[in-house]
């Protein structure tokens, strides 16, 4: 039984929750502030250790994938780094800034408490929500606790006090995504396994190669884990034993062999300020949405112009895997995969095979697939189903905060990916996607941590909601999968307002030229004085 004391066992300016990529992105930024990192594992790295397979690696090259005060030593090396590379690479990035000392490994927050406000616990709700100002994020007082229980054999409680709490936490791991069922039509009444990849990812490759050596394996999903998962499976299942596993796909994705479309860079469609130009943006002045609509057209002509790529260069029509939107959309979602050397090799062997289906459940040896009422036969089902990001915030944040991260969008409402502006001294990073999820969370750990500094000051409640929802807008325009939150077809513009808040030059390359036509990465920004 863990102790329930409240004696509170240390009072600190900033508590960070997480000790991922984002988690160490805002550490980083916030060091001078001798903060306390709340890690429930016993490393940093969070998804690249829990949530990887053997075969797990980045989907883009090193260089897209760095801090910008610290670049990878083979930068230049095409070939995609494996999820050990980065963890390596994270490591050392924390070892060179000196950032282990502030973390405390296995160490699990299990509840938040706000005592804010008037001192009461009560929180002045009707200023902000009247569109009063913020207010400083180190108020010089403290404003929540935290319980955090260690993993220890004795399971102590103890609480912490912070005067702002970074809540990393992320969008992926730790809660399962799992398919709900009518009552006896679940995993319940299924006589083989049934197994999350979050679960699969805690086996070794040998371990792993065991559980699907000769079985017949059910994927549920077409996202990358999934894709990933087909190919162990296919490896696994070599040889005259061996059984062909099924894709079990409801909605299907635009997957690519690499970053090359008829010869040109894939950067010069989507990560270049002129690329840029032709995508619809939040807080765009009437001019640019009149040229917006007179670009349509050409927006339309990219997306086709690179699905008749993927169409020459893979066998999707041959296995029916042409999914029914536009690739843009897709990109605009942050959903684009890149499809692994082996994945169409298996399945031209037949080792992979595929089903689309809306809707199925389990029966006693397998599945049934409620559209056309035919069934598959399975010894294992392997959920490639996702995770819910939502439950772990929702499980610690307090009331009533917990209800300012819903929105009827089903987007978590945060000003510059950061900041919910009716949530006092609290701040998120990593819950906003891009093609380059560490470099966002490291441009808004920066301009999170000048806002501390007070070098900056916030637009008051009103207005930041209203951008917020002027961004939702926008991303419910662009593509039917907005909820992800991604703003890669805005990338640029959303660094431009980010410097241009902290008061710097937006434009960071050497001359137009460059601006027009080189892509953005970390490397622009790694000079932020």
């Amino acid at each position: 039984m863990a102790s329930q004391s409240r004696a509170v066992v240390r009072s600190s300016k900033v508590g960070i929750i997480g000790a991922g990529v984002s988690g160490v992105a805002a550490l980083k930024q916030l060091a001078h502030y001798d903060p306390v990192v709340f890690e429930a594992g016993d490393c940093i790295g969070g998804v690249w250790k829990s949530c990887s397979y053997h075969s797990t690696k980045l989907q883009s090259p090193r260089k897209d994938y760095e801090f910008g005060d610290f670049p990878w030593p083979n930068r230049d090396d095409p070939t995609f780094p494996s999820h050990l590379d980065i963890l390596d690479y994270l490591t050392s990035y924390a070892h060179r800034f000196d950032l282990f000392k502030y973390v405390k490994f296995n160490t699990k927050v299990v509840e938040i408490r706000f005592i804010g406000g008037d001192g009461g616990g009560r929180h002045d709700l009707h200023q902000t929500g009247g569109g009063g100002e913020y207010g400083a994020l180190l108020p010089g007082r403290p404003v929540w606790e935290v319980a955090v229980r260690s993993n220890g054999p004795e399971s102590t409680i103890q609480w912490y006090e912070f005067e702002m709490l970074v809540v990393c936490t992320g969008k992926y791991g730790d809660v399962p995504k799992i398919p709900e069922f009518p009552q006896k039509r679940g995993p319940e009444i299924f006589k083989g396994k049934v197994m999350h990849s979050m679960d699969y990812c805690k086996l070794d490759k040998e371990e792993a190669t065991e559980l699907m050596r000769g079985k017949k394996v059910a994927i549920i999903g077409f996202k990358k884990s999934a894709i990933d998962l087909a190919v162990e499976c296919a490896q696994a299942n070599q040889g005259p034993e061996g059984k062909a596993c099924t894709m079990v796909i409801r909605t299907l994705h635009w997957t690519v062999p690499h970053y090359w479309v008829w010869g040109l860079p894939f950067f010069l469609f989507f990560s270049t300020r002129s690329s840029q130009f032709i995508h619809q943006r939040p807080n765009q002045n009437l001019l640019r949405a009149f040229l917006c609509l007179l670009l349509s057209p050409l927006r339309h002509a990219v997306s086709k112009f690179i699905e008749s790529y993927l169409l020459h260069k893979l066998p999707l029509q041959k296995y029916g895997l042409n999914p029914d939107h536009p690739f843009v959309e897709d990109y605009a979602s942050c959903q684009m995969a890149i499809t692994p050397n082996d994945f169409f090799p298996e399945a031209d062997k037949g080792n992979i095979l595929f089903k689309r289906a809306s809707k199925w459940c389990f029966t006693t040896t397998g599945l049934q697939f409620l559209d056309d009422n035919t069934r598959l036969e399975a010894d294992l089902v392997l959920l490639a189903t996702g995770y819910d990001g939502k439950k772990k915030l929702t499980d610690i944040i307090p009331e009533p905060f917990r209800s300012f991260l819903e929105y009827p969008s089903g987007v978590m409402p945060l000003y510059r990916g950061t900041i919910n502006p009716l949530i006092p001294n609290m701040a998120f990073v990593g819950y906003i996607e891009s093609v380059a999820n560490l470099h966002t969370a490291e441009l808004r750990s920066i301009w999170l941590a000048r806002l501390a500094d007070k070098k900056f000051k916030l637009p008051k409640v009103k207005k930041m909601c209203e951008h917020i929802s002027q961004e939702i807008e926008i991303m419910k325009k662009t593509t039917r999968f907005y909820q992800r939150h991604c703003i890669s077809t805005y990338s640029i513009n959303h660094s431009d307002e980010i410097c241009e808040e902290m008061g710097l030059s937006s434009w960071r390359k050497n001359s137009f030229l460059a601006e027009a036509l080189s892509p953005y990465g970390s490397q622009d920004y790694k000079h932020m004085e």
